[in-house]
């Protein structure tokens, strides 16, 4: 029993090591991570990626931005990458910046093909595809152009199914690529497949519809675990064209759940929102706190805006503010911390 808390504890001093860094390292930085939820007609570019002479859907992306006068720090990731003349209508273009970008105030957000829904503000510096938990797809292929029947389909989505090692399920350029084990569910249903996994390799969903709705030949029975894992199934279907598939939407790990920021229109919202999710707080009716934090702290009125996430609040104040805001030696914000827990003040 004992080994077993001083296990717990450690395990507890270890996860508040690192939330604190977490903290410290966003105080310490001017960048934030924003999350760009877009939708994109694929036939209206040639690539996914930036290209040079080619129209690709990350470059029509960056003029948006560039239109909006919105700098960009270490490149363009995605939750999903996306083949050619693929379409998405949700996919999620990640960057870091310096600026609080507002996405209300945007005055530019589609171009042609191509279009952002909504903004959300998270960390900065994150292996973003890293953070994306499931991908889901469409492949909506002609029903004219399709080979098998409805009961052979089935039987092979099924037989796909589950966690294997896709490694003859790609492209030769996937091939090379060290780890080929992907977690992967199919289905058929309106004429349509469906494909959820927490990762794809490249071309690897048009290579299976093409083997799922043409492949006639082809030994279903041969189609089991150890055939997966040595490569030995002999699959030599190529991938079908692009524009029957659509990236549907992607879903959010945990950890990026919690650090995702979200706005809190003003204090006693956010009292609330301790209150609701039990959290401790030193106060037992909101009005008296607020009314007792108005006094105490005269500069609250120069918060500009409230984010929070899972961890801790940012409270966003002008450049001349702050000081003022954070109070000398500190000493507002070691108040606010007993109200609020961890605080992080950022100029806005």
């Amino acid at each position: 029993m004992r080994i077993a808390r001083g296990q717990k504890m450690e395990k507890i001093d270890t996860e508040k090591t690192k939330m604190d860094k977490l903290i410290r390292d966003f105080e310490n930085t001017k960048y934030f991570g924003y999350m760009f939820f877009v939708e994109y007609d694929g036939q209206k570019f040639e690539s996914f990626d930036e290209n040079p002479n080619k129209k690709s859907v990350k470059s029509e992306f960056r003029k948006i931005l560039e239109k909006n006068k919105i700098n960009i720090f270490k490149g363009i990731q995605q939750a999903g990458r996306t083949d050619a003349n693929v379409s998405a209508k949700e996919n999620i273009l990640y960057i870091n910046s310096k600026g609080i970008i507002d996405f209300s105030k945007l005055k530019f957000l589609e171009t042609e093909g191509l279009k952002i829904n909504k903004i959300v503000r998270t960390l900065p510096f994150l292996e973003f595809p890293q953070m994306i938990e499931k991908r889901y797809y469409i492949y909506e292929y002609p029903k004219k152009l399709r080979k098998n029947n409805e009961e052979r389909i089935n039987q092979i989505c099924k037989k796909v199914s589950g966690k294997k090692n896709f490694y003859e399920f790609t492209s030769e350029k996937g091939k090379k690529l060290k780890n080929h084990r992907r977690e992967i569910f199919v289905k058929y249903e309106n004429g349509k497949l469906y494909f959820v996994g927490d990762g794809f390799l490249p071309q690897q969903v048009r290579i299976m519809s093409n083997f799922i709705l043409n492949n006639t030949k082809f030994d279903i029975e041969k189609l089991n675990d150890e055939n997966f894992e040595n490569r030995k199934l002999g699959i030599k279907d190529k991938p079908l064209d692009g524009k029957y598939l659509t990236l549907m939407k992607v879903d959010f790990s945990e950890k990026l759940e919690k650090i995702s920021f979200f706005d809190v229109k003003n204090i006693e919202e956010l009292i609330n929102l301790k209150k609701n999710n039990n959290e401790n707080l030193e106060i037992g009716n909101s009005k008296i706190k607020i009314d007792d934090l108005n006094e105490q702290l005269k500069s609250i009125d120069k918060v500009k805006k409230i984010e929070r996430n899972s961890y801790f609040t940012v409270f966003f104040v002008e450049k001349k503010d702050k000081g003022e805001f954070i109070g000398k030696r500190g000493k507002n914000i070691r108040k606010l911390k007993k109200i609020f827990g961890d605080i992080v003040v950022k100029e806005i």
